[in-house]
């Protein structure tokens, strides 16, 4: 009877103790990444930046119900929010409406919309570096100007056709760069307020007041965006030689499009990108239509950086171009007619030491695409992000949080030819002849007792 009592009390007493561990582990809570360099764990400057914000964040993911991709979103998200609990997660699912995704711009299953006070970014690649600097760029306080020139045919920011940039400014303003159209007459000068002029492909050639009004403000420091066309129509060799670039003659083209399935061989698709501060870590596929490509002038007042390279694949095609539709084995490099092979370069990142003292550095960019950016392309690939990228960059707005590379240094095995092939005969004959042997051998000694 005690046996059986004590028995009884030792049970009560461990579900006694379970009922405690859990109520406590509903108050307290204890952690410890035991994983390799601490991966699965925010990393210090991620942590830091989220103890500065004084605001809830909102996180909208636009991924659908099935698989389990909102599992993953929530696990990573999970991380920040342990270290800021104020952090929200909502899931909208784009398939129960495809049409107004679509009016919202979703195009990838997963993607975030970020929410911090007034302002949004939009994230298709989820990284802790993507994340944590939309939260740093987010928390920013002073909203930028970036005026961009009327008067002369250009793009427009403030425009719904399908050429001007009117969806990519309301995507600015979300972020705080706040778009404003400037008119350089006779006599006028840039506002001292803005921090970025954008030259958005103009019809016809500046007047002189407009053009003396720029070349101030690049005199002054000022940072400067130009987008060009091919065979533009507006006489920009002053501006290229301001800049100490070259707009080359014709149309690129390149026929590495054709595995991607592109029918028009004058729209560039690029999947890879040179080093720069602007392209780093960026690997969606960018398009532009009907690109101009860019060279360097001798001697240059400018360290000059590429933003886009085309394949080896490309040409500066001189003649018809094939549109959409027609037969894209038309055309054929020449190199008697002028056209330059490629790879070719469509866009620049400029920079140099300011000449006005309130700014350590001048930066400018020179792209041979505006319609990357206009209404009609903003959403193929990451032209978004490109361009949300080359404005932070040409802001100074790119002190961004370096994440320390985590990886653990035993994630891939490299095996030879031979090796592969040791381990394949290793498991499918050596090893099932050995258990074969084993068996025979426990077989043999049983027949002999």
């Amino acid at each position: 009877m005690s046996r059986r009592l004590h028995d009884l009390l030792h049970a009560a007493l461990l579900l006694a103790l379970v009922a405690l561990l859990a109520f406590f582990s509903t108050r307290w809570r204890a952690e410890r990444d035991w994983s390799y360099a601490q991966r699965g764990s925010l990393s210090a400057q991620s942590a830091e930046l989220l103890r500065t914000l004084d605001r809830p964040v909102r996180v909208v993911s636009y991924a659908s119900q099935g698989g389990e991709l909102r599992q993953a979103i929530a696990d990573f998200v999970a991380r920040y929010q342990r270290v800021k609990p104020d952090i929200a997660l909502e899931f909208v699912d784009p398939d129960a409406d495809p049409a107004a995704m679509r009016r919202e711009g979703v195009r990838i299953d997963g993607e975030l919309d970020l929410h911090y006070g007034e302002r949004s970014e939009r994230l298709k690649v989820l990284t802790e570096r993507e994340f944590s600097n939309a939260l740093l760029r987010l928390s920013r306080s002073h909203t930028r100007i970036a005026a961009f020139l009327i008067g002369d045919g250009e793009r427009r920011a403030d425009g719904a056709a399908n050429a001007d940039f009117g969806t990519f400014a309301a995507l600015l303003a979300q972020q705080g760069v706040r778009s404003v159209p400037l008119a350089l007459g006779s006599g006028a000068r840039v506002p001292e307020n803005t921090d970025l002029v954008v030259v958005a492909d103009p019809r016809a050639a500046l007047g002189v007041g407009a053009r003396e009004a720029l070349q101030s403000w690049l005199d002054g420091g000022g940072n400067l965006l130009w987008l060009t066309e091919p065979d533009s129509a507006a006489d920009s060799a002053w501006l290229a030689q301001a800049l100490s670039v070259r707009v080359l003659p014709g149309v690129a083209v390149d026929g590495a499009g054709a595995a991607q399935g592109l029918g028009d061989p004058s729209f560039v698709l690029i999947t890879q990108y040179p080093a720069q501060a602007t392209t780093r870590g960026f690997d969606l596929a960018t398009l532009y239509p009907q690109a101009s490509a860019l060279g360097l002038l001798a001697g240059a007042a400018w360290d000059a950086r590429p933003l886009l390279r085309t394949s080896a694949q490309s040409w500066t095609e001189l003649g018809h171009i094939p549109k959409a539709g027609e037969v894209a084995a038309a055309i054929r490099y020449d190199a008697d007619a002028g056209e330059i092979r490629g790879p070719l370069d469509l866009g620049f990142a400029l920079s140099r030491l300011s000449p006005s003292p309130a700014k350590r550095e001048q930066r400018a960019a020179v792209l041979g695409d505006a319609d990357f950016l206009s209404n009609a392309y903003l959403g193929n690939g990451g032209n978004r992000e490109f361009g949300q990228r080359l404005f932070n960059w040409l802001l100074a707005d790119d002190a961004l949080i370096e994440v320390p590379d985590r990886g653990a240094p035993d994630r891939s095995l490299d095996l030879s030819q031979r090796g592969l092939g040791t381990i394949s005969v290793g498991f499918l004959v050596a090893l099932p002849l050995l258990l074969l042997a084993a068996g025979g051998f426990i077989a043999w000694r049983r027949r002999r007792r």
